[in-house]
């Protein structure tokens, strides 16, 4: 990704993909283009930019148990550090409200192509949409994403994929199935 953005939300699958950065043993499957997107990603917004997160923590809650696996630092786990450390700082991420509401968020938009989106993943949806600027969403590597990039485009929401060859063969491919 040649400029990240500034202010932007972060699947969790992003800096999961960076702790490949560090192993020995390279993911078999990505291409080291794909996570040194992630790696990129993941320094600039730590550096220079903005995360978006919920009030409710639902983010977070993601990061801590996806990221507080690894043992050996790696820079997923300084991200998931750096972000408990600097929540409540406004300067490097903001904060807004999402309400629960029937298995998924009342800021969740109406969308016919949206129905069957993942539930585990709408907070980052809401998110979005609740945010005045409606952030993109970084993506790394989960391609039913890609099935629903255009129902959130039409919907105002952006979704930066960091590893667009990859998800799409990947989605290609399922869709096959």
């Amino acid at each position: 990704m040649k400029n990240p953005p500034d202010k932007c939300l972060i699947d969790t699958n992003v800096p999961k993909v960076t702790i490949h950065a560090t192993q020995s043993s390279k993911h078999e499957e990505l291409p080291d283009n794909c996570i040194a997107a992630c790696v990129e990603a993941i320094e600039h917004i730590v550096k220079n930019g903005i995360l978006v997160i919920d009030k409710r923590g639902e983010i977070i809650s993601e990061y801590l148990k996806q990221l507080a696996k690894t043992e050996e630092p790696d820079l997923a786990r300084e991200f998931m550090i750096w972000v408990i450390n600097n929540q409540w700082n406004p300067a490097k991420i903001e904060q807004v409200s999402i309400e629960a509401k029937n298995n998924s968020f009342a800021e969740f938009p109406v969308h016919e192509g949206l129905n069957n989106f993942d539930p585990s993943d709408r907070k980052f949806i809401a998110v979005s949409n609740a945010h005045p600027d409606k952030p993109p969403i970084l993506q790394a590597t989960d391609s039913k994403w890609w099935g629903w990039k255009d129902a959130l485009s039409e919907v105002g929401i952006d979704v930066c994929f960091l590893c667009p060859d990859y998800v799409k063969e990947k989605y290609s491919k399922k869709k096959k199935q």
